[in-house]
C-alpha cells in the first residue's frame, strides 16, 4: 500500500458513515484512488502568458491608429502602504504591456464631492480607458465607497464593480467588464483543462468582490453552482461534493483536505498573514485552504501566493485593454451608428413651423455619440443643441477627411431660391437614405433678416434644421459674443482718443502703467507694444520722456477710423450717427455709423480662424484706423486683444443641431456674402470632415449666388484652410430663370405674376444665360457642377427638361430635379447620387488668382471671370486707399468683393447675364485680422433697414404654451 493511498484513507475516515450521501443529493461514484499530488495551477505563469498576449494586442493598436495608447488611472485617497504595494504592482504590469498607467494620489482631506468631481474628470478624458479606485479609502471625512465605485463610468470600470456591470453579469451579459479576481479564477479553471460545463461548482464566500460574481461566472459557464457562506449548514459535506471549489471566505487555512472531493479543482482566493518563526519576517502568507492537506486530495490547486493574486492584476490589464480596444474601434469605425428619424410628409405641405414642431428631435447627446463624439467633447445647451470642443480636432488629427461639397446658387430673386433648403434635403438624402456619414455645415442666421423680411433661415418644408426657433434666434449666443467684442473694441478706440486728447504724455503714461501695491509693471500686451516700437526695456520706470510719449500716444487720425459699432437687428437710423455729444466728452465728437453684427470683421475672424491661437492673432492684427503718420493702428495697439479673446473663446466652438431626419448639422458663424465673405467657419468644416471620415460628406453653404459666396468660399476660405472642395451644387429655380429672362419683378409679400405660375418656355430660354454663367463660375475653379433644380408646384416638366438640357450642354456634371421641400431627403436621392458620383471624379480644384497680383488686378480677375464684366474702375477715393493699403503691406491679401446679390453687376436692377460692363468700386478698406481687402462695389449698406411691414408683426409668444408663433 502506497503512502499516498494511506493518506487518502485517512481523509476518508473523516467522511460521514453513509458515504453514498453528500448533503441531500446522491454522491456520484468517482475514482476511488488519486494516485498523485494535485497539479499546481500557477497564476504567475498564466498571468505572464496573458500579459504577453496583451502586449502584442497593444502594439497592434498603435499600428491601427498612430499615437493610440491605452490609458489607466489608479485613484488613491491617502497613502496606506499596503495599497501602495498593490498600486506599484499594477503600474508595473501596465507599463510592461504598454499601457499608460498613472497613479492619481489624492490627500486624506479630500471630500466626497471633490472625489466625485475628480472621477468625473477622468470619466470624460478620452485618453483614459480604465479607472480604478483603490480601496479602502484612507480619508479624514466619511465617504460612501459604493457611491464612489458607482461614480466611475461603466465604460471605464475595469474593476468590474459598478452596479451596471454587476447587473449585466447577473443576467448573463458578459459584454461588460467582469470583476477581475473572479474572472481570473475562471481563467485558471479553464487553463487547467477541466470541463466546466456540467460540473458541480461550490463557491465558499458571497462577497461582492469575489464570491457572488465568481458564482455568476461559473453559472454562465454552465456549471451547477452552490454558494456557501458563514450561515451554511453541513458546509463540509457540500464542499466535498464540488468538482470545482472556489474559496474566498477570508479565514486562514479554513478548508481542510477532508472538505475536498478527490480530483477536484480548488481555487484559493484567500490571502492571510500567519505567524511563522522560521521566516525572517516572522510571518508568511497563506490562503483560505490548507495547502498541504489539499495538495494530497485535489486534482488541481492554486498556491498562495502565486495563484489568484497575479491573475487579478492580469485580468485588470485585460479589462483595460478591452476598454481601449472599444475606444479604438469607435475612433477607426468608418460608419456611424446613426439612427435616422422617420418622416411622414403631409399633403398639402404645412408651414415650416408646423412641420418642425411635428418632429421630435433626438436628444443631442445621443446624436453626438452616434457620430463619434466623446462626452467630454460636447457641452450641452439643453437637450437639443450643444457646442463641440476644439479638442476633437486634436483627437482626430490623423483621421482622413471626407468629401467637401459647396452649395451655392444662381442669382436669386428677392424670395430666395431655396439654397439652404436644398442643402438640408441633400444631407438628409445622403445621411438618412444613402447611409453615408454626412454633415451639414451652415451659418448662424442673423436676427436682422429673421425680424425683417426674410424670416427664418433653417431651410424649409421637409428639409430643415430643428428646432427651428432656437436655430433662428439666440442659439448659443455666438452673435451676441461677436457684438460684445466688437463694441468693446469700439469703446476702447474712442476712449483712447479722448484720453490722448485730454492728457499730457507723462500723466497718460502713468495711468496706463500704474503702481499696484507699490509695484509697477507692464502687462503682456503692453510688452508687445514696446517690442513693436523697438523698445527693449521691461522696467516701466526706465523709459525716457520720448519713449513715454511713443508708448502712450497712438495719435489716431479720426478721419481714417474704419471700426464701427454693431447690433444684430435691422435699424436704418443707425446708418449715420454722431457720437460724443455728452458734455463729459469735452467736445470730442465724430460722425460714425452702426453695422449689423454679422458685418463685423470679428465675425469674419471667427469664421476664418483655425484655433484659439490663430483667432487671438487675427484679433490682434485687426486694423481699426491709421495714425497721423499713415501707419495702421491695431486692436493689439489698443491693448484689447486678450479681452476680445476671452469674450469669444466659447463662440469659437461650433454648434451641433440636427435635421428633420435626425442627421447632424453644424451651425457656426454668420457673415453675409454681399458685405463679407459669406461662409460658415473653417473650424466647423474641419470638425465635420474629420468626423465623417474619408468616405463621408460635408456639405457647406456659400451665401447668395456663386459670383459672391462661392467665389469667396474658394478664394478666401479655401485659400486659408487649404481644403479643396470636391464638387459644387448649384441651386436653381424656374422662377429665378424666368426673372432673368425678363419676367416681371418679384416682390416679397406680393402675388407672383402669372408668368411664374404658368408654363413659359420662351421666358425660361431667355433667362438661361444667368444659370450658365454660374455653371461656368464653378468650372473656373475646376469643380464638377451639379445643378439642382428646386422644384416648385407651378413648374412644368417641359420647363424642367429645358433647364436640364441647357445645363448639361454648358458642361454641368449633372442636372437633376429635387423635391426635398415636399418630400424631405427622399426627394433629393437623385441629387445625392449625382453628388456621390461627382466626388468620385479626380479633384481638379484650383484658385482663381495668385496673391502676388496687385489689388486692382485681383479685382479685375474676379469681375471678368465671375461676373462677365469688362473692367473694374476705382473711384478716386478707392484708388487712394488701394495705394495706401499696398504701401502698408496689405497688397498681397485676397479680395472680398462687397456687391449687390441680385445682379452680376453693381446695379440690382440689371438682370440676366450682361457682358463687358464696367464695375465701379467706390471704396476699399482692409480687414487685416480676417485677412482680406474689401472692395465696395456701389452702394451696399452694412446696416439693413426694416420694411414697412416686417416679420415682427407675425412673431408672438404664446404665454399659455410657451411656444413661439409666427416665426416663418
Amino acid at each position: 500500500m502506497s503512502a499516498q493511498y494511506q493518506r487518502f484513507l485517512k481523509v476518508l475516515e473523516k467522511w460521514p458513515a453513509d458515504k453514498t450521501k453528500v448533503g441531500s443529493e446522491e454522491w456520484r461514484a468517482e475514482p476511488a484512488v488519486k494516485m498523485s499530488e494535485a497539479k499546481i495551477i500557477s497564476g504567475t505563469a498564466v498571468a505572464k502568458s496573458i500579459r504577453e498576449e496583451l502586449r502584442n494586442e497593444v502594439a497592434g493598436m498603435g499600428k491601427q491608429l498612430a499615437n493610440f495608447v491605452p490609458g489607466l488611472r489608479i485613484v488613491q485617497v491617502g497613502g496606506r502602504e499596503d495599497s501602495n504595494v498593490y498600486i506599484r504592482m499594477k503600474i508595473k504590469a501596465a507599463t510592461e504591456i504598454g499601457i499608460d498607467a498613472a497613479h492619481v494620489q489624492l490627500p486624506r482631506s479630500i471630500t466626497e464631492v471633490e472625489l466625485l468631481d475628480k472621477i468625473n474628470d477622468l470619466n470624460e478624458d478620452p485618453r483614459v480607458h480604465g479607472i480604478i479606485v483603490q480601496m479602502p479609502l484612507d480619508c479624514d471625512s466619511p465617504i460612501d465607497s459604493h457611491r464612489i465605485t458607482d461614480a466611475v463610468s461603466p465604460e471605464k470600470d475595469v474593476d468590474g464593480l459598478h452596479t451596471v456591470n454587476e447587473g449585466r453579469l447577473a443576467i448573463g451579459d458578459l459584454g461588460g467588464f467582469l470583476p477581475c479576481t473572479p474572472w481570473g479564477c475562471l481563467e485558471l479553471i479553464r487553463r487547467s483543462g477541466v470541463e466546466i460545463a456540467g460540473a458541480r461548482a461550490v463557491v465558499l464566500g458571497r462577497s461582492k468582490i469575489v464570491g457572488t460574481p465568481a458564482a455568476e461566472l461559473l453559472k454562465w459557464a454552465n456549471a451547477t453552482v452552490t454558494v456557501c457562506h458563514s450561515k451554511t449548514r453541513n458546509l463540509e459535506e457540500i464542499t466535498r461534493s464540488a468538482d470545482i471549489l472556489v474559496v474566498g471566505i477570508g479565514v486562514a487555512e479554513m478548508v481542510k483536505g477532508s472538505w475536498i472531493k478527490p480530483g477536484a479543482v480548488v481555487i484559493d482566493c484567500g490571502i492571510n498573514v500567519k505567524s511563522d518563526a522560521s521566516k525572517a519576517s516572522g510571518s508568511r502568507l497563506v490562503g483560505d485552504v490548507d495547502y498541504e492537506e489539499a495538495l494530497q486530495v485535489a486534482g488541481h490547486l492554486t498556491p498562495v501566493p502565486g495563484g489568484v493574486g497575479p491573475m487579478t492584476v492580469a485580468m485588470l490589464m485585460k479589462n483595460t485593454v478591452r476598454s481601449a480596444a472599444r475606444s479604438l474601434e469607435r475612433q477607426v469605425r468608418t460608419q456611424w451608428t446613426l439612427q435616422p428619424l422617420p418622416l411622414k410628409p403631409l399633403r398639402p405641405v404645412p408651414s415650416d413651423i408646423v412641420i418642425a414642431r411635428a418632429q421630435k428631435p433626438k436628444d443631442i447627446a445621443v446624436l453626438a455619440k452616434e457620430i463619434g463624439l466623446d462626452a467630454r467633447e460636447v457641452s450641452l445647451y439643453g437637450n437639443k443643441k450643444a457646442k463641440i470642443s476644439l479638442s476633437v480636432l486634436e483627437r482626430l488629427a490623423d483621421k482622413e477627411a471626407g468629401h467637401y461639397v459647396v452649395v451655392a446658387g444662381m442669382t436669386p430673386t428677392p424670395l430666395g431660391e431655396g439654397k439652404t433648403t436644398t442643402l438640408m434635403g441633400l444631407v438628409q438624402a445622403l445621411g438618412a437614405h444613402k447611409q453615408r456619414n454626412t454633415m451639414a455645415a451652415l451659418r448662424q442666421p442673423s436676427q436682422g433678416p429673421t425680424f425683417g423680411i426674410k424670416g427664418g433661415a433653417a431651410g424649409g418644408g421637409y428639409a430643415q434644421v430643428i428646432p427651428m426657433e432656437e436655430f433662428n434666434l439666440h442659439l448659443t449666443g455666438d452673435i451676441h459674443a461677436v457684438s460684445a467684442a466688437n463694441n468693446l473694441l469700439a469703446a476702447q478706440l474712442d476712449t483712447r482718443i479722448f484720453h490722448e486728447n485730454t492728457q499730457k504724455d507723462k500723466p497718460l503714461y502713468d495711468r496706463l502703467v500704474p503702481k499696484v501695491k507699490g509695484e509697477r509693471k507692464f502687462s503682456n500686451i503692453q510688452l508687445r507694444r514696446l517690442q513693436k516700437l523697438g523698445i527693449t526695456k521691461t522696467d516701466p520706470d526706465s523709459l525716457t520722456e520720448e519713449e513715454y510719449g511713443a508708448f502712450a500716444r497712438l495719435d489716431i487720425d479720426p478721419e481714417t477710423i474704419m471700426w464701427e459699432r454693431v447690433v444684430d437687428i435691422n435699424d436704418r437710423y443707425l446708418r449715420s450717427i454722431t457720437i460724443g455729444q455728452s458734455p463729459t466728452e469735452k467736445g470730442i465728437s465724430r460722425e460714425t455709423r452702426f453695422s449689423i453684427s454679422v458685418a463685423s470683421e470679428i465675425m469674419a475672424v471667427l469664421a476664418l480662424s483655425r484655433c484659439l491661437e490663430d483667432m487671438k492673432r487675427r484679433l490682434a492684427d485687426m486694423v481699426v484706423a491709421f495714425d497721423k503718420r499713415g501707419k495702421p493702428v491695431t486692436a493689439d495697439d489698443l491693448g484689447v486683444t486678450g479681452a476680445l479673446a476671452v469674450l469669444l473663446k466659447d463662440a469659437l466652438e461650433p454648434n451641433l443641431m440636427q435635421s428633420l431626419e435626425g442627421t447632424p448639422v453644424l451651425v457656426h458663424a454668420g457673415p453675409f456674402a454681399n458685405i463679407a465673405h459669406g461662409c460658415n467657419s473653417i473650424i466647423a468644416d474641419e470638425i465635420g470632415l474629420k468626423l465623417v471620415g474619408k468616405d463621408g460628406f460635408v456639405c457647406t453653404e456659400a451665401g447668395f449666388g456663386s459670383d459672391i459666396g462661392m467665389e469667396k468660399f474658394c478664394n478666401i476660405k479655401c485659400r486659408t484652410s487649404g481644403r479643396k472642395p470636391n464638387a459644387m451644387v448649384l441651386v436653381a429655380t424656374v422662377r429665378a430663370i424666368k426673372m432673368h429672362g425678363g419676367g416681371a419683378p418679384v416682390t416679397p409679400g406680393a402675388p407672383l405674376n402669372k408668368q411664374y405660375t404658368e408654363e413659359n418656355l420662351e421666358l425660361v430660354q431667355k433667362g438661361l444665360p444667368n444659370l450658365l454663367q454660374h455653371i461656368a463660375n464653378g468650372k473656373a475653379f475646376g469643380m464638377p457642377v451639379v445643378v439642382s433644380l428646386n422644384a416648385h408646384s407651378a413648374d412644368t416638366p417641359a420647363e424642367h427638361e429645358l433647364v436640364k438640357k441647357a445645363a448639361l450642354e454648358a458642361g454641368a456634371f449633372a442636372a437633376v430635379v429635387a423635391t426635398h421641400w415636399a418630400d424631405g431627403g427622399a426627394g433629393a436621392v437623385e441629387l445625392a447620387d449625382a453628388v456621390i458620383k461627382a466626388c468620385e471624379q479626380g479633384n481638379q480644384f484650383r484658385l482663381l488668382y495668385d496673391l502676388e497680383l496687385p489689388l486692382l488686378d485681383k479685382m479685375n480677375k474676379i469681375a471678368k471671370t465671375m461676373y462677365g464684366a469688362g473692367k473694374v474702375v476705382l473711384s478716386p477715393a478707392a484708388e487712394e486707399k488701394v495705394k495706401r493699403l499696398t504701401e502698408a503691406g496689405f497688397g498681397n491679401l485676397p479680395i472680398c468683393m462687397s456687391k449687390v446679390s441680385g445682379s452680376f453687376t453693381g446695379d440690382a436692377k440689371i438682370k440676366g447675364a450682361p457682358k463687358d460692363f464696367t464695375l465701379d468700386v467706390e471704396d476699399v478698406y482692409v480687414s487685416a485680422g480676417a485677412g482680406f481687402v474689401v472692395a465696395m462695389c456701389g452702394e451696399v449698406t452694412k446696416m439693413p433697414g426694416l420694411p414697412t411691414r416686417p416679420a415682427i408683426y407675425d412673431i408672438d409668444l404664446n404665454t399659455e404654451t410657451g411656444q413661439i408663433e409666427g416665426l416663418f
